[in-house]
Order: structure tokens, then C-alpha cells, then sequence
């Protein structure tokens, strides 16, 4: 059996958590506290170390889904979450334009720790107020070739398709270093 390691990083609030939450086959182990009161109360609980899941994809293949943390001040678990990791998803806010740059940063970062796949879903398409999918891509300054996908991350079927097109991608490059 294979076992693929998934790295689902952003910044807070964008929905990771709940984008595993969405899949996981088992309870999801998460590390979540009450936000102090000097936070932006837009929760009330934040991931302090990291959120896992796993998905059976069929008897050859498991994913192991671990969440960061989004706030800056948890951010020295990113490194050591991303050993190890086959690719990784970049969770953004589609309804909260004032995070794009962070997650930039963010995918930035990623992409310094390992050059494995990646794709970024945009959260909350349901939402009258989520940007467009090109206008985010202009405003994330992300390349065409990026995979840039529609998500709602408490929304099982649109997780699996973010997730099956990070595996696509995940294989393909593995493909290409066997030729």
C-alpha cells in the first residue's frame, strides 16, 4: 500500500480545518484553542499545531491529510509539517480579498520548503461575494499553469475533486522522473 503525505496550508480562516473535516475517514485530530481576545474574532478556535485526516482512495492508496496552523505566530510548524509531503493545497478565502497576499506568501514559503505539486482551491465559491476565479488568479499572481479550483470546503464531492487533481498532478511529475 502507498500512503501519500498532503500538506493543506493558508491563511486563517480559509478553511482548512474544515476541508478535512469534509473527507476524513477517521475523527480528525486537531489542535485547536480558543482565540484570545486580542485576535479578529472571526472564530472563536484556531489550529495551534496541526489538524489530521485520512482518506482510503482505493486498497493501493491512503492519503494522509495534515492542516497547518494560518496564523503567523504558529508558522514554525510549516517546516516540519512539509517533510515528508508529496504536494501540498493552498486553502484561500474567495470572500476575504485582504488575505490573497498572505496566501502568496504562503504558497511561497511551501514552495521553498519542497518543490512538490501543488494547487490552490479557492474557498467559499458558494458565496455571493467570493471572487472570480480569474480575478483571483490576477490578483494571487498565479501562472496559467497553476490549478486554480472552485472549493467549498464543507462540501465532500468538491474537496475530493481538489484533492484528485493534486493526486493527477502528484503522478504526473512522478511519471516524468521515471522517463
Amino acid at each position: 500500500m502507498q500512503t501519500v503525505k498532503i500538506v493543506v496550508t493558508g491563511p486563517f480562516n480559509s478553511g482548512k480545518t474544515e476541508f478535512i473535516r469534509a473527507v476524513s475517514e477517521i475523527d480528525v485530530v486537531s489542535t485547536e484553542r480558543k482565540i484570545s481576545s486580542d485576535v479578529e474574532r472571526v472564530k472563536d478556535s484556531t489550529t495551534v499545531a496541526m489538524d489530521f485526516g485520512r482518506i482510503t482512495v482505493d486498497e493501493d492508496l491512503v492519503l494522509y491529510l495534515f492542516g497547518t496552523p494560518g496564523q503567523k505566530r504558529f508558522d514554525f510548524m510549516w517546516e516540519i509539517l512539509s517533510e515528508g509531503m508529496l504536494g501540498f493545497i493552498v486553502m484561500v478565502d474567495s470572500t476575504r480579498p485582504e488575505t490573497f497576499r498572505e496566501a502568496r506568501s504562503i504558497l511561497e514559503t511551501f514552495r521553498a520548503y519542497a518543490p512538490t505539486p501543488y494547487v490552490v482551491a479557492a474557498n467559499k465559491q458558494d458565496r455571493a461575494d467570493a471572487w472570480d476565479l480569474e480575478d483571483m488568479r490576477v490578483a494571487l499572481r498565479l501562472d496559467g499553469k497553476v490549478k486554480l479550483l472552485p472549493c467549498v470546503a464543507t462540501n465532500r464531492e468538491t474537496v475530493k475533486g481538489v484533492l484528485l487533481e493534486l493526486l493527477y498532478s502528484i503522478l504526473a511529475e512522478m511519471e516524468a522522473g521515471q522517463a
